[in-house]
């Protein structure tokens, strides 16, 4: 925004793009929603964005099939930047599509600030974990209960398999794990990596003291809370070992880029990536 924005993106010129059905939410109609509610509204008046114009389109899917279309419709020398309501891919990533990772790569200074907290606050070896138990999540995961959610829930594919004829049973404990879920999965892979130290990523409950009287002071728990959401995933990507929520999309984030680099992973309820405890069939 500070060095290119200026000549390719000038103020005056910022077009939102979206689907037709999206532009029904606003109140005119025509109008992208680009900032309807959060993350989106905080995320564009952050960089100093106000859009001009409205661009809608509609017959169009994202793919690599339909990349000529994309570009017949949108030439860059007359549409620079393509801003959207939210990613036009299928969500949650589908199975083709997870070699793109490899293309996300962390900024220096992203890079520079995560590694001084990990050289500051975490002794390797550490594991990192990422808790998603807040309400909006406790009331997502009662859908597993009652039946009205299956195998294939939001980011679920990524450890029930993505063929639906023959995925894996999504329990509640892989949705939405208990303390004594989280202690029993602590203990299994601090012990297996011989941990020093233990990095904590939730949007509630941290459960530090909880994980420190588990391994009675001998590790270091720690849990920044930090402003940007992408410094959690940044430590949990470097973690040497990372436990994450199966039906979680921003876990889903971690598991990609470790899977990229060869990095261990496993799941709360679920130690080995498509093997399911057995005490929970």
């Amino acid at each position: 925004m500070e060095q290119l924005a200026p000549k390719h993106w000038p103020p005056g010129q910022r077009s939102a793009y979206c689907f037709e059905t999206a532009a029904q939410r606003s109140a005119d109609k025509k109008s992208c929603p680009m900032k309807d509610g959060n993350p989106f509204g905080p995320f564009w008046d952050y960089v100093g964005v106000e859009f001009d114009k409205s661009v809608l389109f509609g017959g169009i899917s994202f793919g690599a099939y339909h990349q000529h279309q994309w570009m017949k419709k949108f030439p860059p020398s007359e549409h620079p930047v393509l801003a959207m309501p939210g990613a036009p891919a299928q969500f949650p990533v589908i199975e083709e599509h997870l070699g793109l990772q490899r293309y996300v790569v962390w900024s220096d200074g992203m890079v520079k600030e995560g590694e001084e907290h990990i050289a500051a606050q975490l002794s390797r070896p550490y594991v990192g974990i990422h808790l998603r138990i807040g309400i909006d999540w406790q009331n997502a995961c009662k859908m597993l209960q009652s039946g009205d959610a299956g195998p294939h829930f939001m980011a679920s594919p990524q450890c029930v398999g993505y063929n639906r004829q023959t995925a894996l049973p999504l329990t509640i404990t892989m949705c939405l794990p208990d303390l004594s879920e989280i202690r029993r999965a602590l203990k299994l892979w601090v012990r297996k990596t011989s941990a020093r130290s233990i990095y904590i990523a939730t949007d509630s409950e941290s459960h530090s003291r909880e994980i420190e009287k588990l391994f009675k002071g001998k590790v270091k728990v720690v849990t920044l809370q930090p402003d940007s959401a992408q410094m959690d995933l940044y430590i949990l990507g470097q973690a040497d070992h990372f436990i994450g929520n199966c039906v979680s999309s921003f876990s889903a984030f971690v598991k990609r880029e470790r899977d990229i680099h060869g990095r261990p992973s496993s799941f709360f309820g679920m130690d080995k990536p498509g093997k399911v405890k057995k005490e929970e069939l």
